[in-house]
């Protein structure tokens, strides 16, 4: 099975996991092309908070639902702060932020819900997209781990919060790790390897400058997801690098942090 596709409905380009799709789940990661932005012309910005104006972000969002199948008044987001909590979406939350910032679900990284036709929405130039979905029951998680949030475990938190409240079993799980900043991109310092203790097989050092490294988060985040019982033939990883893929992929760091975001969709129809 191929891990990753890349497809096209009305001209709106995006990526989905067949694993997810075969698990009845609607899945899909924005590409840039034909968009409408005042950040970057022409790029598929869904974030409204990077300067965009909203009416641009809003047609975007209009477009991107429109193509993968989903209602955008639905679309739930949350105000991602590179951190590890994960909120859980019930009728009340249905809809937070689709149409502004202002309602948005406020210091969160990562969301769960069980409901149906309740389409996630996260945003991401260069962090990890962790995607979840229980294949014996209608929920699903979407994580934002930049490098902070996978220092703190909210991949392994979010399947937790699955257990938790919806009684999902982990080997019942099926997950996806997205389009991001590969590590022949990404490198952090003492600073960011001192926080990942247990972890440093994932930090290769870089030839000629002490106290540099090429961090692997997919890796990480994947062995994240094999701690909290995931099964190794469950997790598909896209292998895409958003930096050096930045033609199809918002990228903060190719982009010295003029760019929009990508959004990654979730949603049990």
């Amino acid at each position: 099975m191929q891990e990753f596709i890349l497809q096209q409905k009305n001209n709106i380009w995006f990526g989905s996991f067949p694993l997810l799709t075969e698990a009845g789940v609607i899945n899909a990661c924005s590409c840039r092309l034909h968009g409408e932005s005042a950040v970057v012309g022409g790029t598929l910005n869904l974030a409204l908070h990077v300067g965009d104006e909203p009416e641009l972000v809003l047609r975007n969002r209009e477009r991107f639902a429109q193509a993968v199948g989903v209602d955008a008044l639905r679309l739930t987001t949350c105000a991602q702060v590179h951190g590890s909590e994960v909120a859980v979406v019930d009728e009340a939350l249905v809809g937070a932020g689709a149409l502004s910032l202002a309602d948005t679900i406020a210091g969160t990284d990562a969301l769960v819900t069980r409901l149906r036709n309740v389409p996630l929405l996260l945003f991401f130039a260069d962090c990890v997209p962790v995607l979840l979905a229980d294949t014996k029951s209608s929920a699903i998680g979407l994580a934002h781990a930049g490098w902070r949030g996978t220092v703190a475990q909210i991949a392994k938190k979010t399947v937790q919060a699955l257990v938790d409240n919806f009684g999902c079993e982990p080997q019942n799980l099926v997950a996806a790790i997205a389009p991001s900043i590969g590590s022949c991109c990404y490198e952090v310092d003492d600073f960011v390897r001192d926080k990942a203790q247990g972890y440093e097989e994932f930090f290769a050092p870089v030839e000629q400058k002490p106290g540099k490294y090429m961090l692997d988060l997919w890796s990480y985040n994947r062995r994240e997801l094999l701690e909290a019982g995931l099964l190794p033939e469950h997790i598909a990883v896209s292998g895409i690098c958003t930096a050096d893929n930045h033609e199809l992929f918002c990228s903060y760091r190719t982009e010295a942090g003029k760019t929009g975001r990508m959004g990654v969709c979730l949603c049990r129809p």
